[in-house]
């Protein structure tokens, strides 16, 4: 399934990318080499498309239930999302990663399953970051107004997207994020500023 994604992918870029290498079926070990040639490009290229995000998903999930991977989460997140699960807040996570990596990601924190504080999980299946429907979307699938929403994102034009469909939002400044030049949003530098 996946492969056939990122054939069909592969097959809307390469009417517009050069660069890309051509793509051969011809038998199941052509498939899966031209299929990895194309994954490496995407890689390269930092892209968010969702069969990536899913193939990556599959493989996170791989080593998370392996035991070889953990995820390290900045020591204020668990006490923050326990108080605001007592403050009756309800808590979603929208990434580019896939819906399987991010709760891969949080089942398997190196401080325990944070899951169990989370409401929702939206990828790339529910729209873009950088577009106001995708976050009206969510807020519909969370049975929430828009106004009611909060977004915090360390990327300005998400914030931005969110502002747009109508939710609160600030501008995540953790240790070794730079300010951008250009940003109107409040900046939160720990959850702890959060909600308290």
């Amino acid at each position: 399934m996946l492969v056939e994604e990122l054939r069909q992918h592969h097959q809307r870029n390469s009417e517009s990318e050069a660069s890309l290498h051509i793509w051969c079926d011809e038998t199941t070990t052509d498939r899966v080499r031209s299929a990895a040639s194309y994954v490496r490009w995407l890689i390269a290229r930092d892209s968010k498309i969702t069969p990536l995000k899913a193939l990556q998903g599959k493989i996170w999930e791989a080593g998370y239930h392996s035991g070889d991977l953990r995820s390290a989460v900045y020591p204020d997140v668990a006490p923050a999302l326990a108080r605001w699960r007592a403050q009756g807040r309800r808590v979603a996570i929208f990434s580019s990663g896939s819906v399987l990596a991010q709760k891969s990601l949080f089942a398997y924190s190196t401080v325990g399953d944070l899951t169990v504080f989370l409401d929702g999980f939206f990828d790339t299946t529910t729209g873009l970051k950088r577009e106001a429907g995708s976050y009206r979307q969510i807020a519909a699938e969370l049975g929430i107004a828009t106004s009611e929403g909060f977004f915090l994102s360390d990327v300005t034009a998400e914030l931005d997207a969110a502002r747009a469909a109508g939710m609160q939002t600030a501008l995540a400044l953790r240790p070794g994020v730079p300010l951008p030049a250009a940003s109107d949003h409040p900046i939160v530098r720990g959850f702890d500023e959060l909600f308290p």
